[in-house]
């Protein structure tokens, strides 16, 4: 029983050591390396301050809302029949808005992670956009095991463990962690 006792108090020893010095690099790390991912794709959407992209908007109307062949499951928004849309309709204002909406958020959302303010909400924002990917755009399994479930679980971890000690939630306190046990 003493070895016992004695390896419990090195694995504890240790494990708090990890915990102190690896803790708010690792949550950093998570932090920065989802919003790449996400930053990039806004990123993407804009050809520079406030001009969107024209060319996304055929992305979101054609690649991701009336795709050809039609992917099963997904949330198609255009005639089934023709795979086109009426001019001028209410959807394509829609969809022109969510182009918009998305282009924000995947630079504003992203850029709150990698300072670490607002981090648990910039994670759920990012979350919800991750789930209606994959929902509503791409609803496969393939899609959701790679690349989903890796976005979905990093930004997960900001949630529920907080962007860490180097983030500007902690710095003004507005975040401070877990509470103590």
């Amino acid at each position: 029983m003493a070895n016992f006792n004695t390896f419990r108090t090195i694995y504890r020893s240790s494990t708090q050591l990890f915990s102190i010095y690896l803790e708010s690099f690792v949550q950093l790390f998570i932090r920065i390396v989802v919003a790449r991912i996400f930053l990039n794709s806004g990123l993407t959407k804009w050809n520079g301050p406030f001009q969107f992209n024209a060319e996304k908007y055929d992305l979101f109307m054609y690649e991701f809302f009336c795709p050809e062949p039609a992917r099963p499951g997904a949330l198609q928004l255009c005639s089934a029949d023709t795979l086109e849309y009426v001019d001028g309709s209410i959807t394509v204002s829609i969809i022109h808005i969510l182009a918009v909406a998305t282009g924000i958020l995947e630079i504003v959302l992203p850029l709150l992670l990698i300072a670490g303010l607002f981090s648990r909400y910039a994670a759920i924002g990012l979350l919800v956009m991750t789930i209606f990917i994959q929902l509503a755009i791409f609803p496969s399994l393939d899609h959701w095991w790679n690349p989903a479930v890796w976005w979905a679980m990093a930004l997960l971890a900001i949630i529920a463990t907080g962007p860490g000690k180097w983030s500007v939630d902690h710095l003004v306190k507005i975040d401070v962690g877990r509470p103590a046990v």
